[in-house]
């Protein structure tokens, strides 16, 4: 049985205190009133005071430009108020969607009856008991949208809607009622079959028979068939929707590979983590190896997905297609390039050798970089649409990592203490314990 050692246990806790005091002064430090903006930007113009001045009393006599510039403003506060409310979101939802990919991973070696991989079930059961905590975080955070304490979905803005025909015709699915309603029904499916897939796994290790592992099997057949429909609309909904007027039948699965592979990622790190203290003896080199294989693969998996989907819409350059791309080069491109760098570059040369595959070091490193970069993937599918040219990784953004890394490991490794790390009662354990090649 695994004990959450108090070193560890006590660095969650400060963690999670550091983020929470930081995410409440990023709140706090945010502009609250109009004119507070107003002095923000006369001091980004850099000397140009005398220039913006004058424009401003040219202005004066001119209506059209008044009102312009003073929705410019206006713009810029919504900005600048989502900014703390957008760097939540993001650490929420990039934590929550790991552990669903860990939870398909799960239920794939369920369906596949892989043999190789039992000796990790309750490494992966317990990375996804942070999905319940994850899941009523992020939901609050969509209520809160709902009614409307942010900006950050504008179709939920009633006057924007009035004034936009193109969102007026995707009301009949993009509205708060139903929004919500959709997103109380995957998370508790999910949240649903993690709680009863867990139980069987505890259960069948003192059963006679193999029935428990047999309910499992069939949940977890039943369950991919859900997961694949409530993805696609999951990916469409918390992510894509931001962009109102942007669509790409690609997205779903781009944004599947990104936490899929990180949730493949956090189960190889935490496997090490616990051999490194002298749990699980009979996790081996080859274990390691089919985790980094996997690591590898998605993210060329994801690759494929990010040039597909970027080569087709930049090649065709349809105005309301490349502006989402345009967007993110201009005032994104270091963490837009970045991203290329951390989730595709870096992995190629590392994971590439079959021989560093077994390095668990390598494998950490590896790992922390793919983590890294796939939260700044989702940096960028997030802040341009919440925060346009407004962003910098500053405290709300660091503050927000902490908090969720400090949940996630307090949540994970407390959990892995509740039930045994060898789940002695699965039929192909013996399999998996044996497992070299």
């Amino acid at each position: 049985m695994y004990t959450f050692s108090s070193k560890l246990k006590t660095f969650s806790l400060i963690l999670m205190v550091i983020g929470a005091i930081g995410i409440g002064v990023g709140f706090w430090s945010a502009p609250k009133t109009v004119e507070e903006v107003e002095t923000i930007l006369l001091e980004e113009s850099h000397g140009h005071h005398d220039q913006v001045a004058s424009h401003d009393a040219h202005a004066a006599h001119d209506a059209h430009a008044d009102a312009a510039h003073q929705e410019h403003v206006n713009h810029v506060f919504h900005q600048l108020q989502n900014k703390p409310w957008a760097a939540f979101y993001v650490a929420c939802i990039f934590f929550m969607l790991l552990s669903v990919g860990v939870l398909a991973f799960y239920a794939i070696q369920q369906v596949a009856l892989a043999g190789w991989s039992p000796i990790l079930f309750r490494v992966m059961e317990g990375i996804t008991a942070y999905l319940l905590p994850g899941s009523v975080i992020f939901l609050l955070v969509l209520v809160l949208s709902g009614v409307h304490m942010n900006h950050l979905f504008t179709w939920m803005d009633p006057e924007v809607v009035a004034n936009d025909h193109l969102i007026q015709g995707k009301s009949g699915y993009l509205n708060v009622a139903f929004f919500l309603i959709r997103a109380v029904l995957f998370l508790g499916v999910w949240n649903l079959y993690r709680f009863f897939s867990r139980k069987n796994s505890i259960a069948q290790d003192n059963a006679d028979g193999v029935s428990f592992y047999k309910k499992n099997f069939k949940m977890a057949a039943s369950f991919l068939v859900f997961f694949i429909v409530s993805e696609s609309l999951m990916s469409w909904d918390w992510i894509m929707s931001l962009d109102p007027h942007w669509y790409s039948t690609l997205f779903a699965w781009y944004v599947f590979a990104s936490f899929f592979v990180s949730g493949i990622t956090a189960i190889a790190m935490v496997t090490i983590y616990l051999k490194s203290k002298g749990y699980l003896e009979q996790v081996n080199t080859s274990h390691i190896h089919d985790l980094a294989k996997f690591m590898f693969g998605i993210s060329i998996f994801w690759t494929y997905l990010w040039f597909s989907q970027f080569m087709l819409i930049w090649y065709s350059d349809i105005p309301e297609e490349v502006t989402y791309f345009v967007t993110r080069i201009e005032h994104y491109k270091l963490p837009f390039f970045g991203m290329l760098v951390m989730n595709f570059v870096f992995p190629l040369l590392i994971l590439v050798n079959t021989d560093f595959k077994r390095l668990s070091w390598i494998v950490v490193m590896a790992g922390i970089v793919i983590l890294a970069g796939h939260y700044v993937d989702f940096y960028n599918m997030v802040m341009p649409a919440t925060v346009g040219d407004q962003w910098f990784i500053g405290l709300p953004e660091i503050s927000a990592i902490l908090f969720f890394l400090g949940l996630f490991i307090f949540v994970v490794f407390t959990a892995l203490t509740k039930a045994p790390l060898v789940a002695k009662g699965n039929p192909l354990m013996e399999e998996s314990k044996h497992f070299h090649y």
